[in-house]
């Protein structure tokens, strides 16, 4: 599982997605999972796609969970 790339969809100054950067690390570093954080503010696409929803935390184009950490999802 090591070779896994998570997305975090993410706004600036959003409380949820700070507490969804900040929960995360430790079981990324448990697991060797890289993370790449997407802020959305400035993509209209991204905007449209995510506005409501964020943070949204996608492994590829799977969508794992939004709004709250799920960690059972995220072990799968």
């Amino acid at each position: 599982m090591s070779s896994t790339q998570l997305t975090l969809y993410s706004r600036l100054g959003c409380h949820l997605c700070e507490d969804m950067e900040a929960i995360l690390p430790p079981y990324l570093e448990q697991t060797g999972i890289s993370l790449d954080i997407v802020y959305i503010d400035k993509n209209d696409n991204l905007e449209q796609l995510y506005g409501t929803l964020v943070p949204v935390l996608k492994a590829g184009e799977k969508e794992i969970c939004h709004y709250f950490l799920d960690i059972k999802a995220l072990q799968q």
